[in-house]
């Protein structure tokens, strides 16, 4: 009687995959830390002044004007929600798939600015006109840092974790049928 690479000798019942290496354990938790405080950070800034953000979000020039006061409304509690999400570990894949999601908006909303020559205020984290001006290029490289992260934890959510799946059922249907007995 064979047992899988990854079975632990329980008993009968299916194989208990591996835990994820402990590296790999502290930068998912990391990159979750990281940007649950960027969304979470640049949600109640645009929440306590949503007029402000309108303003923001109407000089990207993108959306339609009937959609920029909803978007200021909701995109912050969005934010905030996945940010609270991704610190918790709640919901987790949908948090990173949503996350990451917005951030790739983000980040295409500042490269069509930025090819078409528009030079805006960013307005992620701080919606106040106190906030020191950047050239867009100085946004579009912090962006796409935090993108990094998000890749990175969305790598570590769903892709890691298909590796780590136990064999199916029909693998294990298989391999009996060959003479190997699976745990």
């Amino acid at each position: 009687m064979t047992s899988a690479p990854f079975s632990t000798d329980r008993g009968p019942g299916p194989a208990t995959p591996p835990r994820a290496p402990k590296h790999l354990r502290w930068g998912v938790l990391a990159a979750r830390l990281i940007l649950a405080g960027i969304f979470i950070y640049a949600g109640l800034d645009k929440i306590a002044h949503p007029a402000a953000f309108a303003k923001n979000v109407y000089n990207y020039q993108i959306l339609p004007d009937a959609l920029i006061n909803l978007t200021a409304l909701v995109l912050p509690w969005l934010e905030v929600f996945l940010g609270l999400c991704l610190l918790a570990g709640l919901w987790l894949p949908g948090a990173v798939l949503a996350a990451n999601g917005l951030l790739g908006v983000f980040l295409a909303a500042l490269v069509f600015n930025l090819a078409r020559g528009l030079d805006i205020y960013c307005g992620c984290f701080s919606t106040g006109s106190e906030a020191p001006a950047m050239f867009v290029g100085w946004y579009l490289l912090r962006d796409m840092g935090f993108f990094a992260v998000g890749v990175f934890l969305f790598y570590a959510v769903f892709l890691h974790r298909w590796r780590e799946q136990p064999q199916s059922s029909s693998s294990r249907q298989r391999d009996n049928e060959r003479g190997e007995t699976v745990r």
